[in-house]
Parts: structure tokens; C-alpha cells; sequence
């Protein structure tokens, strides 16, 4: 069939709950932006950095920016305040002409899928100051000290969030903050509502007063926090991983009220060498019958790896290749 709504018209049309015209896909999942100013991601060759807190960070080719291992800013969690500042280039951003030169760079007819915030979400902030295993033992043992430092962070992301939304415009509001590793969540759901859900609800909040739709990233088993991110006012969930997901389940639960966003293992036995073109692109057929049905859904799927990989390369053309094919004859 023609399509006649575009790629962000689709999208929008998913994550507002209603029925796109064909699957949207990782042409829209892919098109976030950001300030410039706050998003300072390194050029080619750059391989380390240190972000607006003092973090510092090494550019893994195949994973990008990552807080450089055993090298943490905060070891006291009761010493945040000593530590842990307002960044001066808060206060710095021109943003009118910081905003002007961001969306000359980017496609007016795009998505606007924004990203606004000083980092990642509150979990993945917290071990990054500190790194998981004192992130986690701080949530333990000093639980009210973690609650300031992220009652701290959600402070100037509103703050931000407000501005951005103000000069950028964005369509759609996201925040990712992985949560969970490949089969289980990093904290207990009673942590998790002490914790974390309250930080995720005020900041989502912000947005839907702007009349924003918001969607969530996290990888891995998040399935046991789902309906927490669907009663905050979140539209959308990313990557939506299919191992330890229940996906089916999900969706016959919410409906087009969550969209499913990704819904293609990027790890496994998609990456093993005995795994065939044929087997791949049977892959993407499966997914589509299995979750695209009345909407609710975008597919994303990519081979984890090294970007100039030529297997990687070469199954990431396969799977792009058979959703396009594919795409349109749905609805």
C-alpha cells in the first residue's frame, strides 16, 4: 500500500496511543536530539571525557561513553553535598542561540524525540558517581542520603526539561535509566517505589504538563516494573527486549496505552556465526506477526557490536532490509 503519513506523523500517531498507518520503526526510535551544550558527546577518535559533574569517561567503540571503571567521583554517599555540584555551564547556556544552531543541524520534518536532562536516569546517575556495587550498598544502608542526592539531580533536570522544551519543541520527551540487567531488576520493587519511582513520576510530570507523551528506556528483564511506568503517564517503552519479557503478555494487557518499542533481542544467537540470513530475516517476520497486530508497536532491531564490523554491518542490512519489505503490509 502507499503510505501517506510520514515517518513522524506514524510515529506520533503510535505513541499517542491511536493506529499508525504502517509499523514505525527504528527510523523514529533512533532520532533523538538534545542540547549540545549539555550533550558534549565526543568526536571520532576521542576516546575520553569528563562530563559537567566531573565524571570521567572512556568511548568503548562498541558501546560508546561509559564512566571510566574503578575511577568513581563519590565513595561516601553521606558525603554527596562535598561532591556533587550545580555544574557552572548550567548557568552558562545561551539557550536561544545554542538552540538555533542544534536545529539547523537537524531535520525539521524528523522526529523530535528529546532527550533533556544532565545525564542518564536516577539509578544509572547514581553508578556512575559511585559505581554499582557502593550505588547499591548506598540504597541499603544510607537510603535517605540517596534520596537527596537524586531529590538534587531531579531538581535540575526539571529545570532543564522546562527550558528545552521551551526552545527545542520536541514531540516527545524520553528518559532511559537500565534498571535491570539480563534477567532480573538491580534492586527489589520495594527499593524501587522507595527510591526511584518517585524521582520517574515528578519528572514526568514536567513533561505532561507541556502536553508531551513520554517514553521509557530500559534494557533488559524490566517486565516487573511495567505497570509503575504505565500508571507514572508513560506512552512508550524502549527497547522492550524480548528475553525475560513477557511481551505478548504486556501488550494484551495495555494495549496501544504502552507502545512496544524495539521488541528485537540485539544480543545471542542472532550474533553467533552458525546464525543464517534466512534465520535473521525470519526473525523480523516473527516479531511483526507476533506484536504488530493492532498496533502498539515499532520495531528497532540491530546486532550488537563493533559499528565498522563487517557481520555486524552485514546482519544489520539483512534485518533493516526485511522490515522495509515488510512494513507496510500490516495495516
Amino acid at each position: 500500500m502507499a503510505a501517506h503519513l510520514s515517518i513522524r506523523e506514524n510515529y506520533m500517531r503510535m505513541i499517542n496511543g491511536e493506529m499508525p498507518e504502517y509499523i514505525p520503526g527504528m527510523d523514529g526510535f533512533m532520532s533523538g536530539f538534545g542540547c549540545s551544550a549539555l550533550w558534549p558527546f565526543p568526536e571520532p577518535g576521542i576516546l575520553e571525557f569528563t562530563d559537567m559533574f566531573g565524571v570521567p569517561y572512556k568511548v568503548d567503540p562498541a558501546s560508546g561513553p561509559i564512566p571510566e571503571p574503578n575511577n568513581f567521583i563519590l565513595t561516601d554517599i553521606t558525603k554527596w553535598r562535598d561532591v556533587i555540584k550545580r555544574p557552572k555551564l548550567l548557568d552558562e547556556i545561551d539557550w536561544e542561540i545554542t538552540s538555533q544552531k542544534d536545529l539547523e543541524k537537524f531535520d525539521p520534518n524528523a522526529l523530535r524525540y528529546g532527550m533533556a536532562g544532565v545525564g542518564n536516569g536516577y539509578f544509572m546517575m547514581l553508578t556512575y558517581f559511585m559505581g554499582f556495587d557502593n550505588a547499591l550498598v548506598a540504597c541499603v544502608e544510607e537510603p535517605d542520603e540517596v534520596k537527596d542526592l537524586l531529590n538534587f539531580i531531579l531538581e535540575l533536570n526539571n529545570e532543564l526539561a522546562k527550558k528545552f522544551i521551551y526552545w527545542y519543541k520536541p514531540d516527545i520527551m524520553g528518559m532511559g535509566d537500565d534498571i535491570a540487567h539480563e534477567r532480573a531488576p538491580f534492586v527489589s520493587e520495594e527499593m524501587f517505589l522507595d527510591i526511584f519511582e518517585p524521582m520517574w513520576r515528578q519528572q514526568v510530570a514536567v513533561w505532561k504538563e507541556a502536553d508531551l507523551p513520554a517514553e521509557h528506556h530500559n534494557c533488559g528483564a524490566f517486565a516487573p516494573f511495567v505497570d509503575h511506568i504505565v500508571n507514572m503517564g508513560f506512552n512508550g517503552w524502549n527497547p522492550a527486549q524480548p528475553t525475560h519479557n513477557n511481551l505478548p503478555a504486556i501488550k494484551a494487557k495495555y494495549g496501544r496505552k504502552l507502545a512496544l518499542v524495539g521488541c528485537f533481542e540485539s544480543n545471542g544467537w542472532v550474533t553467533w556465526p552458525e546464525t543464517t540470513e534466512e534465520e535473521i530475516r525470519a526473525e523480523v517476520r516473527r516479531t511483526c506477526d507476533l506484536l504488530a497486530p493492532d498496533g502498539g508497536f515499532a520495531f528497532a532491531g540491530f546486532v550488537m557490536g563493533l559499528p565498522d564490523d563487517p557481520v555486524v554491518i552485514e546482519r544489520n542490512a539483512w534485518i533493516q532490509d526485511e522490515f522495509e519489505k515488510i512494513r507496510y503490509s500490516y495495516y
